[in-house]
């Protein structure tokens, strides 16, 4: 529901107060089209205590905004390994901002939110107050920032944080995280996330309280009844989905009903406090995927995991749902939103007590990637998929303008 903007940080090495080095993602290779940026090659983040492995990758690619061809692509993305020094501990994070400053606002918050829960010496103590407490403090460092008006712009986030064999998953807004069940002979989609929008009921009620006036925008311009307060479910929305206006004006229209940033919105109910939600890995826990809302506008949960499943190598499933995804878009829309999608695997003989469990042997039989030897950093990353990119060599030329610039934020694994 709104574009988020990613700095690149390419090249950038720093040290945390721990002594360990915040390594920033060099290797990145722009498309011929200079509109996509994904990872060559798939790096890996052990985790000892458990004995297996999470193997991830990346795909971000700019949305076609034909009113706006020069547009950047506003998704950001954190990639966050080794937190505390801990290598048990590991984030991974999407940001997918909105408004004229949203790009600012994303990088704002790709950077600070990381940050906040490394510095905090409760993190593993208590992860969800840990969540907690750097959302909020980052909302307030936004709002306090002289370089950034966050009035009428924000974004919302979507983060992992492994800690052992546990997945605390922290949300604001309308982007999401699936993880993959190994259930029989299937692969079930479970739901790690819950988009925050006035569909949800609780959602809608909480801000009806704080004043909000939820209508869609064919309601608000007087083509619909105002009093029909329903607009069926989010799956079946179609294009006009209700959002959230001042009593007595006309905006500032989010569809989410929580963000970062957005203090006009926060006066009608819109928060930066996440909900936070625990999972507990088992090795029927294949995978999961964290992305924007540009992944899951047409794409199901399902259909998600089904495609992701389904590519021996997670690479190439990464650039065919963002293919599939920008379709969609360009079939639906006049338009498409931004894209950005990692897919991390759980793989490697996973630890439950005393007993040791294979995991990933059903992506290693065909439906997933085989095991492959730790890259050199020279080779950290490899192309995108000639397909996806003959994909939009049939697309107007403005739907592929513009660079990319988006970061990840990863310490190395030795």
């Amino acid at each position: 529901m709104g574009c988020v903007h990613g700095k690149c940080c390419c090249g950038e090495h720093t040290s945390s107060e721990d002594g360990s080095t915040d390594y920033r993602e060099t290797g990145f290779v722009r498309s011929h089209r200079k509109n996509i940026l994904a990872q060559r090659s798939l790096k890996r983040a052990p985790v000892p205590s458990h004995n297996f492995i999470l193997e991830y990758t990346f795909f971000t690619q700019r949305g076609y905004y034909p009113d706006s061809p020069d547009k950047e692509n506003q998704d950001s993305f954190c990639i966050s390994t080794n937190l505390q020094g801990n290598p048990n501990v590991h984030f991974f994070g999407v940001y997918d901002g909105h408004g004229q400053l949203g790009s600012q606002c994303s990088n704002f918050v790709k950077d600070r939110l990381v940050e906040k829960l490394v510095n905090d010496p409760a993190l593993l103590e208590d992860p969800v107050q840990a969540y907690n407490s750097a959302f909020l403090a980052t909302n307030q460092e936004l709002r306090s920032s002289s370089e950034i008006d966050d009035s009428m712009s924000g974004t919302t986030a979507i983060t992992v944080l492994v800690i052992g064999d546990t997945l605390y998953v922290a949300n604001v807004g309308d982007s999401r995280a699936v993880l993959a069940v190994k259930d029989g002979n299937r692969i079930v989609a479970e739901d790690l996330s819950s988009d925050q929008t006035p569909f949800r009921k609780d959602e809608y009620e909480r801000v009806k309280l704080c004043g909000a006036r939820v209508l869609s925008v064919d309601q608000v311009e007087g083509l619909k009844d105002p009093d029909i307060q329903s607009w069926g479910d989010e799956e079946s929305r179609g294009g006009d989905p209700p959002r959230l206006w001042v009593p007595n004006g006309m905006y500032p229209g989010t569809a989410f009903t929580r963000s970062i940033g957005d203090s006009l919105a926060e006066t009608i109910g819109v928060t930066a406090l996440p909900e936070v939600k625990t999972f507990q890995l088992t090795p029927d826990h294949l995978f999961f995927v964290v992305a924007s809302d540009g992944i899951f506008e047409f794409l199901t949960s399902q259909t998600v995991i089904d495609m992701a499943a389904s590519y021996m190598d997670p690479r190439d499933a990464c650039a065919a749902i963002a293919e599939k995804s920008y379709k969609l878009w360009l079939e639906l829309e006049n338009r498409t939103d931004d894209i950005t999608i990692i897919i991390v695997q759980i793989k490697g003989t996973f630890r439950v007590g005393s007993d040791d469990i294979n995991v990933g042997a059903v992506l290693n039989s065909g439906t997933g990637t085989p095991e492959i030897p730790a890259a050199h950093e020279s080779d950290v990353h490899r192309s995108v998929r000639t397909s996806f990119s003959e994909l939009h060599s049939d697309q107007p030329e403005a739907s592929v303008m513009g660079p990319v610039h988006s970061a990840e934020c990863t310490r190395p694994i030795e």
